[in-house]
């Protein structure tokens, strides 16, 4: 009897035990979140690593500009706690998924506090007649004395089940059915004071405009904010701050793995600084397939020229092309380079007919597979300077 006594009080105090440190007992069950293409889930990764359950709805060679949402991505937004967008209106696809998926967790815009690059409309390639009306993400303007205030905002949704074949069609839409409400009630996600070393001075962007330009055929800016180094940066601050609010329990992890990350990006952009400083001056004209490369080259002093504009769904026109060639021979631009979500035809034909050569092959909309030379940001941006430098240097 009294060693059956002494069994029952040991099963006792080990079901105290595992009422009071329930981590000892239970694995911590990750928080399911989803990233809108690779390039971001590759950053948003990073950052969360054991504590987050990722799902990137444009995965590796993804093209987002012409992505149409499947049932299984209505199914992971309907899930997802944190939904991890580029925002600049990038996802024109994105708001009528969340809509029609009910998401009702956090919005994290990913540019939020970057200085964004206005685009010339007369040289936009004819890109403006497929996008339409795409102020969507733009309307998360607003930042606090700190600067470092998440444009979060949760998506609308009413009140009526919605399975989620029926959400990836009701999220589904041509090229030139971008007609979006774009009601939905923002708020904000405070950052708090963890080494936000990066990114402070671009924080209020309020004077540029965001919420001026509604109705706009295309978004006002350029949204390929990250082929900037220093914008990844500002990328990587507010995916941190988005998940320490949402975890707070894991906050601290969070900031940890951020200066760890944000290390990493420091020592790329040296390498990356010192590849594009072996360009010569009159080799800095660059031939792409479409606009992607605007805060690359506004950093170093670089021209990229495209036959397509900033959407890879957008046609080039025959002017277009001509006049690019006329250049190309004219300017004596040795190379071209085409890009891996594009069909690269054109560039091709461009290249035969200009006698320039195709330099190699750049990464501006997504990363490659794991095994390919461009598995994470950080590859994808130091294989591209090492291709121009290579193809480029004297």
């Amino acid at each position: 009897m009294s060693s059956r006594r002494t069994l029952l009080k040991s099963a006792s105090a080990l079901v105290a035990a595992s009422v009071l440190m329930p981590g000892a007992s239970f694995a911590e069950e990750p928080i399911p979140v989803v990233a809108t293409f690779s390039i971001l889930g590759d950053m948003v990764q990073r950052i969360g690593g054991d504590h987050i359950e990722l799902v990137t709805l444009v995965g590796p060679d993804g093209d987002a500009h012409v992505y149409q949402p499947t049932p299984q991505a209505a199914a992971a937004v309907a899930e997802a706690d944190i939904l991890f967008m580029n925002g600049l209106e990038f996802e024109g696809w994105l708001e009528r998924l969340a809509e029609a998926s009910a998401f009702d967790g956090t919005l994290v815009v990913a540019t939020t506090g970057l200085e964004p690059i206005a685009f010339d409309e007369d040289d936009d390639h004819d890109d403006h007649d497929d996008h339409d009306d795409h102020d969507d993400d733009e309307d998360h303007a607003g930042h606090d004395d700190h600067g470092h205030e998440h444009g979060e905002k949760e998506a609308g949704h009413d009140d009526h089940d919605h399975d989620h074949d029926h959400a990836a069609k009701e999220a589904g839409h041509d090229d030139h059915d971008h007609d979006h409400d774009h009601d939905h009630a923002e708020k904000e996600a405070g950052h708090d004071d963890h080494d936000h070393d990066h990114g402070e001075e671009h924080a209020g962007h309020d004077d540029h405009g965001h919420d001026d330009h509604a109705g706009h055929d295309h978004g006002a800016f350029d949204p390929h904010a990250w082929q900037s180094i220093e914008n990844a940066m500002i990328y990587v601050d507010n995916i941190t701050a988005g998940l320490a609010q949402a975890d707070p329990d894991n906050a601290s992890v969070y900031y940890a793995n951020r200066a760890e990350y944000v290390e990493e990006l420091e020592a790329l952009e040296a390498d990356v600084d010192a590849m594009m400083d072996a360009i010569p001056q009159d080799r800095r004209t660059i031939v792409t397939s479409h606009d992607a490369f605007g805060y690359m080259a506004a950093h170093y002093g670089l021209e990229f020229l495209a036959p397509q504009g900033l959407s890879t769904a957008s046609e080039a026109s025959a002017a277009d092309v001509a006049a690019l060639i006329t250049q190309i021979r004219e300017e004596g631009i040795a190379a071209v380079f085409v890009e891996t979500i594009t069909d690269n035809r054109l560039i091709q034909q461009i290249a035969d007919e200009t006698g320039a050569i195709v330099g190699g092959t750049l990464y501006s909309d997504a990363l490659s597979g794991e095994d390919g030379p461009a598995g994470t940001y950080i590859d994808m941006m130091r294989h591209n300077a090492a291709t121009l430098s290579q193809a480029l240097g004297s």
